[in-house]
């Protein structure tokens, strides 16, 4: 069993941990808010002051925060990983960023005598927690190979798809369809709503129809819930859309539905729902639509 550490424990790297733990792995974590990582440290989890901290005490460090700016926060400075990282150790990321920004840490990391691979996943935490969570990895082969048996007790899935930053283009390239996927399924509920079907059974024959892919098989039953726990927020679904449409800008690769669909993220914004679960893209056309819902400003 390996001497792990963990910076990030929000949902997602929370329950990445408690899997990680349930394997027999010694974990050290770090996170702002001490308060929201009590459950993991009843649950054995040893916890670090800073992220300098976690990665002198691990061989193997993750860190899975919401965008660049968290990521440079938790790496940098004097109590930052790269201070506490050296020669023979890992670092693990799975934060969804831009590719420069992964490769440009990765050269930080190794600047360290370690190395670095990114690891972003696809899934909700009802796909983590139920062992189903999909994970891509960028970075070299043989230091894939070496973490591979850590990725597989996170989730069954986990495929080297080339060097370090790919993994974030391919990850980019999965959540864009999230939100356009989501758009699609809304416009249909309330095109059959409208036509005098409930929106209960409109969800029911879609979610068991060709069209329901596993994101719409879990995500669409939201568009019945007032207000929307937020399993993946309107503000992180819309960094990962800026993401995509950047990386199509410098690619040449056009991304309408992805511009589209973004907009109805910047519309719940301004309604003052950028903390709910970004399936709220629903409340936001059935306003438009005339029909009610139960979300309020």
């Amino acid at each position: 069993m390996a001497k792990l550490g963990f910076i990030g424990l929000g949902v997602m790297g929370g329950n990445m941990v408690a899997r990680l733990l349930e394997k027999g792995h010694t974990v050290t974590g770090y996170n702002r808010t001490r308060s929201k990582a009590q459950w993991l440290i009843d649950k054995g989890m040893k916890f670090a002051e800073s992220p300098k901290a976690v990665a002198a005490a691990s061989d193997v460090t993750f860190t899975m925060v919401t965008n660049a700016a968290a990521l440079a926060a938790v790496t940098d400075g004097p109590d930052g990983l790269l201070e506490g990282i050296g020669a023979g150790k890992f670092h693990i990321d799975m934060s969804t960023v831009s590719p420069e920004v992964s490769r440009a840490l990765a050269a930080k990391v190794r600047e360290k005598g370690a190395d670095m691979i990114d690891a972003p996943v696809s899934g909700s935490v009802i796909t983590l927690q139920q062992g189903k969570l999909s994970v891509m990895v960028g970075g070299r082969k043989e230091s894939f190979e070496h973490l591979k048996p850590l990725l597989l007790d996170i989730g069954p899935k986990v495929t080297h798809v080339g060097d370090n930053g790919v993994a974030l283009a391919m990850k980019i390239a999965v959540n864009l369809q999230l939100a356009v996927q989501m758009m699609a399924f809304c416009e249909g509920v309330l095109l059959a709503e409208k036509s005098g079907i409930s929106r209960e059974v409109a969800v029911d024959v879609m979610t068991h129809s060709a069209i329901a892919s596993p994101m719409i098989q879990y995500r669409g039953p939201f568009v019945l819930q007032q207000p929307k726990e937020a399993w993946f927020d309107v503000n992180m679904m819309q960094k990962d859309m800026l993401l995509a449409m950047e990386l199509g800008r410098k690619l040449n690769v056009p991304v309408p539905t992805t511009a589209v669909s973004n907009e109805f993220l910047t519309a719940a914004r301004g309604m003052g729902w950028e903390k709910l679960d970004f399936a709220v893209m629903f409340d936001v056309l059935a306003r438009m639509s005339g029909v009610t819902t139960g979300v309020q400003k």
